[in-house]
């Protein structure tokens, strides 16, 4: 053939091949094959609302439709009017959340345009009926890619990147507004103030044999219950249930407990009895004491008994302050009248101080605590604001504070950041966080990371080689405070008096426990509808559209975390809680909304080790005597549970911070008290400082790399990282990084990126407390280097138009073979037919 023949066919198939590339659907945008209408409806009832799925159906790449079987119920709370601020992104926004949630910084807010990702798109509701609207296929990388916004790909290696959280002065003043909404000037910022601490029957201090009682009905209802704010089983006669109880209804009934040391006792606080079926409470009664159980001294108000008033419901604490305090062993409290339509139970806490005993021929021993000199009280916001100030003054080196967002009341969700290099994702250094207070009265979370900041700057500087390590080879983050708004609410009652619910939630009324978008449902979804399970995908599930309308009830707070969980690329992460003593894990949510069943994820054995880690250095928690808090025995479990099998959570932060980005998360319940007393906070942090600090050292196990471009060494970032037998992916940070949390074994892993040919290799974790390292460098498809070329106007280069030449001769020889199978077969039935 001649030679211009051959230049004009190349050239013809190059136009060819090129028109195919500028022009196909499936690469001007992911090719979509499978979309799911998912249509919402809400139906009101007395309690609420709840979201139902009325008409899924599958729509096929060529609009066709076939209507499906209608499978779960999805639930929501009913919007109120105070609740329906969601976001209202512009089109083509980069902030995934209100303005007021962050503000970028001016490193971060030049990204270039290839980089910016639309994260939501909201248009006014104009009806109750909510249409998310989700097109899953494992190819259909734009909807998935987290709401972040990139830096510019680095052409050389490059070690840091610049977030856009700025760092808080706090030495500036709390705006006046927000301390008028927040502090009433006409009322106390601060809880009252004891003489004496608390003997501890909530925190469980007191044993169960230091308790005694004239009857009780049943051993569900036995003396040991009558702990404040212990809680009820849920079923009727349940052996755990929720007061002490007395047999018979009458005014020589008591409660006494042992302080086991001459005590000087000065309040007694009571509660009712918690049930769902039963409305039981005292409404006053007397105290005696006693030094040998014989004889009972009641306690005088001037020359008459004193009467205390009790309750007037069964869930608020009322506080008796004894007119002078007594000095004794022991100590009772006996019912005068109680709710007419109900019988004696009730839950108390005792207040008083231990004074030494004189026949004590030994000296004086200091009850157990801590040598660390942290400061141990509970801060509240303003006090909150102080300490860490105070931290990143003493250590500015590794230290940052910022604000992620504001609370619906205005007030900072301040993080502290401890790094080498503060202010920067390093490259390769995994990104750790914890976070506290989601419930507001949860409190002792809040502290532990307060005391954990002072912990780390006192030792780092001390030159601890443990905490220097961490800090050097990991970039951590510590929000102790999510719900700040309902922090305030419960200090300003105190430990003792806040009860069990106030301040659980936002300023709004929402539980942020279950206010993260439902991405477990969209899953299971996904799962039933489509028949061909290659196209599923298993990780980074975009977020539904009725989430970010106008009526979906998302929290200020809600928001702010999710858009610090889309713009730092974090490995591994707590939430810190309280009420309970147990590490629970994903999934928090069951399919078909059970009331509890075990729903593992594909990470189920990673999770369990997690979960196992903290558990199983806490102090209360591996000790095998421990009594269960409330109504549960999770001894029997070791300490750790799969979430959705203790009860379903649909929207935790643990299932959404695993579907929607790479992070891996797990809750812990740190105490039976909710919100201990400050004279037990030293002791809750021996108990826990161990765990907080081992649970961190889990982000460095398992393989960590970077996904590079084999030619120009550029990160390549949003690249897929699948393990083999394991059904969840992650993605790549922003410049490439990326980090496999996985226990010892050998694993062949396989990186995949738009435009780039995939790679495998094996690579075997082990027991050690570091990562593997598992890079990987990726070269660019031929049709994409080809793109790239005409894109920028350039020739193609000779290595280009061999590779092109190759293939043209391959489909040359192809085509030609299947033209000569096709003609001898026709000449073989000729000869038949003939024949």
């Amino acid at each position: 053939m001649a030679p211009t023949v051959i230049l004009l066919s190349l050239l013809t198939f190059i136009i060819v091949l090129v028109g195919g590339v500028t022009t196909s659907p499936s690469l001007k945008k992911s090719a979509t094959t499978a979309s799911y209408n998912l249509n919402y409806t809400q139906a009101s009832s007395a309690t609420g609302s709840r979201r139902t799925r009325i008409k899924p159906r599958t729509t096929s790449a060529y609009g066709n439709t076939s209507p499906t079987k209608v499978s779960r119920f999805s639930k929501t709370v009913k919007p109120t009017e105070a609740t329906t601020r969601a976001l209202k992104p512009t089109e083509g926004s980069t902030k995934p959340l209100r303005a007021t949630t962050f503000k970028p910084t001016e490193a971060t807010s030049r990204a270039p345009k290839h980089t910016t990702v639309k994260p939501f798109t909201t248009t006014k509701a104009t009806t109750k009926t909510l249409k998310p609207t989700v097109k899953w296929t494992e190819v259909s990388t734009k909807a998935l890619k987290p709401t972040t916004v990139k830096p510019t790909l680095p052409t050389r290696k490059t070690t840091t990147t610049t977030v856009r959280f700025n760092t808080e002065d706090l030495n500036e003043n709390i705006d006046k507004n927000v301390e008028r909404r927040v502090w009433n000037t006409k009322e106390s910022e601060e809880p009252p103030v004891f003489e004496c601490p608390p003997l501890g029957l909530e925190s469980l201090k007191v044993k169960d044999s230091q308790i005694q009682a004239s009857s009780y009905k049943r051993m569900g209802l036995g003396p040991h219950r009558g702990r404040l704010n212990i809680q009820s089983g849920v079923e009727d006669g349940d052996i755990y249930d929720g007061a002490w109880c007395a047999q018979y209804k009458d005014q020589n009934q008591w409660l006494q407990i042992d302080a086991k040391k001459l005590t000087r006792f000065t309040a007694v606080i009571l509660q009712g009895r918690s049930s769902i079926w039963s409305w039981d409470f005292v409404e006053t009664f007397k105290v005696q004491v006693s030094n040998d159980t014989i004889k009972w001294k009641t306690c005088m108000n001037g020359t008459e008994e004193a009467v205390f008033e009790g309750n007037k419901d069964t869930e608020t604490p009322v506080l008796a302050v004894l007119p002078e305090p007594a000095v004794a062993q022991y100590i009772r409290i006996n019912p005068q009248t109680w709710f007419k339509n109900g019988t004696i139970c009730l839950r108390a806490e005792i207040m008083g101080c231990e004074l030494p005993d004189p026949n004590n021929i030994y000296p004086w021993q200091a009850e157990e605590g801590t040598k660390d000199k942290l400061d141990f009280r509970h801060h509240n916001y303003k006090e909150m604001r102080k300490l860490m100030k105070s931290v990143n003054e003493m250590c500015p080196d590794i230290t940052r504070i910022y604000s992620i967002g504001k609370s619906y009341m205005g007030l900072k969700l301040y993080v502290m950041e401890i790094s080498d290099n503060p202010g920067k994702h390093e490259l390769g250094e995994p990104e750790f966080r914890y976070v506290a207070g989601m419930h507001g009265n949860e409190v002792l979370g809040r502290e532990l990371l307060l005391n954990l900041m002072e912990y780390i700057c006192q030792e780092y500087k001390r030159g601890n080689q443990r905490i220097v390590h961490l800090v050097k080879e990991t970039r951590i983050h510590l929000l102790p405070s999510m719900n700040p708004d309902g922090y305030e609410m419960a200090y300003k009652k105190g430990s003792e008096l806040a009860g069990w619910a106030l301040g659980r939630y936002s300023y709004e009324g929402i539980d942020m426990n279950h206010n993260f978008a439902d991405l477990n449902t969209v899953m299971w979804d996904a799962i039933e509808l489509e028949t061909d399970k290659s196209k599923l995908i298993n990780h980074y599930f975009p977020i539904p559209e009725y989430y970010t309308s106008e009526d979906a009830m998302v929290a200020s707070e809600t928001r702010a975390v999710i858009s610090w969980m889309q713009t730092i690329p974090f490995v591994l992460s707590a939430n810190l809680h309280g009420g309970e003593l147990v590490v629970t894990y994903p999934f928090d949510m069951t399919k078909d909304w059970a009331p509890k069943e075990h729903t593992p994820t594909p990470d189920e054995s990673f999770f369990r080790w997690l979960a196992t880690v903290y558990a199983s250095t806490n102090h209360v928690m591996s000790n095998p005597d421990r009594r269960p808090c409330h109504n549960e025995d999770f001894l029997r479990y070791n300490n750790i549970i799969n979430g959705a099998n203790w009860h379903t959570v649909p929207g935790s932060m643990n299932d959404f911070s695993y579907l929607h980005t790479n992070c891996f998360e797990v809750t812990v319940e740190l105490s039976c008290d909710k919100f201990p007393h400050a004279s037990e906070l030293p002791i809750e942090w021996e108990n826990n400082k161990e765990s907080l600090i081992v649970y961190m050292e889990q982000v460095h196990r398992g393989i960590k790399g970077v996904v590079k471009d084999k030619d120009t060494e550029a990160g390549i970032a949003d690249a897929i990282i699948k393990v083999d037998d394991i059904d969840h992916h992650i993605r790549s940070a922003f410049d490439g990084d990326f980090w496999r949390l996985l226990n010892p074994g050998t694993y062949d892993i396989t990186v995949t990126a738009e435009g780039y040919i995939p790679s495998t290799r094996s690579c075997r974790v082990e027991y050690e407390h570091y990562p593997t390292i598992c890079d990987f460098h990726l070269t660019k498809t031929t049709k994409q280097r080809l793109r790239e070329i005409l894109a920028k106007g350039g020739k193609i280069p000779k290595d280009l138009q061999l590779r092109l030449r190759q293939i043209r001769i391959r489909k040359l020889r192809a085509t030609t073979k299947l033209i000569n199978r096709r003609r001898a077969s026709q000449q073989r039935k000729a000869r038949g037919a003939h024949n």
